[in-house]
């Protein structure tokens, strides 16, 4: 019986977009943080990667994704091709495509959000960055996909290129644009909604205000050149994303 119970936990891991000697690559579920915090060997992605490469793997995360978005994230297997790959990120060499579902009809098709980030020191909650003009500067281009309009309002599907890494940088610019991400519990206009998850306080409402269980951020598509080869790692929404879209999955 214990085990079925494993297999069917390992069976439950992650999904596998690609594998080879040095490079795992995987669409990170929503709700699943990158590193340990507390609870089980599952709970957490860097935890998992182990378990799936075994003992005395030394696994090395190439990107990161908040926990609650979801998407393709790259796992170096090795130290050589960790080097590597941060080399190639942090040159600004990785072409990255997101999709997000933001409140509201954006009026213009296409455009670029061009504000410094920095931390927000009027926030309770600690983690908490804005726009301020002494901050990192940063970069998002965004264009829409469709614009669609549901019982619970008006929303606008984007696809999002940032041009720069920073912390929440794509979360943070669509709300100072006027457009926060569907779901969004930090951005989204009301960071108790945050303290309520954290504080395992969630209620109904606030489940009803925030319309999705996670927020609709989505790391498509990441492309780099790398050892004389073009990568291009794609993985598409999870099930509940596009089903607020309207597609049948």
């Amino acid at each position: 019986m214990a085990a079925i119970h494993a297999l069917s936990c390992m069976e439950k891991l992650f999904e596998i977009i690609h594998e080879d000697v040095g490079l795992l690559v995987i669409n990170k579920p929503a709700g699943l943080v990158c590193h340990p915090t507390k609870g089980d060997e599952y709970s957490s992605l860097i935890s998992r990667v182990r378990l799936h490469l075994g003992a005395g793997a030394q696994p090395h995360l190439v990107n990161r994704l908040d926990r609650e978005t979801s998407g393709v994230l790259l796992v170096a297997k090795d130290n050589e091709v960790a080097k590597e790959l941060r080399r190639l990120w942090e040159g600004r060499l990785v072409r990255k495509e997101y999709l997000a579902i933001v409140h509201g009809h954006l009026v213009e098709g296409q455009g670029s959000i061009e504000a410094a980030l920095g931390k927000d020191l009027e926030s309770v909650v600690a983690i908490k960055d804005r726009v301020c003009a002494d901050g990192a500067l940063a970069r998002t281009d965004f264009l829409v996909e469709r614009r669609f309009t549901k019982a619970e309002g008006k929303f606008t599907l984007l696809r999002v290129m940032p041009h720069t890494g920073r912390k929440h940088q794509i979360r943070i610019h669509l709300a100072h644009y006027g457009h926060p991400i569907v779901g969004d519990k930090l951005y989204g206009g009301d960071e108790d909604i945050y303290m309520a998850l954290v504080e395992d306080r969630l209620t109904s409402e606030h489940r009803q205000r925030l319309l999705l269980p996670h927020h609709a951020l989505h790391a498509r598509d990441v492309t780099f050149t790398w050892r004389g080869s073009e990568h291009i790692f794609r993985s598409e929404p999870e099930p509940w994303f596009q089903e607020f879209l309207g597609i049948n999955t």
